[in-house]
């Protein structure tokens, strides 16, 4: 559930699939940090929540297949213009990231809001960014 109009961050259903595989294996409460240092910063991490500290810094954009999703404000600056599509690909993703070792990385991939989606989380944006 996204707590704007209209969702800063979806999933595909291979990621939805993914993190239902996931929860599984590693019991529901699972947490995804978009990547900001490699793989192009397409890399969505997906974490226990003891793995990671969220801080000030760190901007909530809403959930996935009901798993929290951040992203570093910094890196939120630069994409806020954007939604942010939690795919799936063959191969490795982070190092870190719990899929590591099932063959499949998520991958982030991006579309820019049209204007009248950016008038309705225009205002969230600018009190995320604050």
């Amino acid at each position: 559930m996204s707590d704007t109009p209209v969702p800063r961050v979806v999933a595909t259903p291979a990621a939805l699939a993914l993190i239902r595989r996931l929860q599984a294996e590693h019991g529901p409460a699972l947490m995804f940090h978009q990547s900001g240092g490699c793989c192009d910063n397409s890399a969505a991490n997906c974490y226990l929540p003891t793995d990671l500290t969220i801080g000030a810094q760190d901007v909530h954009l809403g959930e996935v297949g009901g798993v929290p999703f951040y992203i570093g404000k910094l890196q939120y600056e630069y994409w806020k213009h954007t939604q942010l599509i939690l795919d799936v690909i063959e191969g490795h993703g982070g190092t870190f990231s719990l899929e590591g070792s099932t063959g499949l990385a998520f991958h982030t991939r991006s579309r820019l809001f049209s204007d009248e989606e950016w008038a309705l989380i225009e205002a969230r944006v600018a009190q995320d960014l604050a």
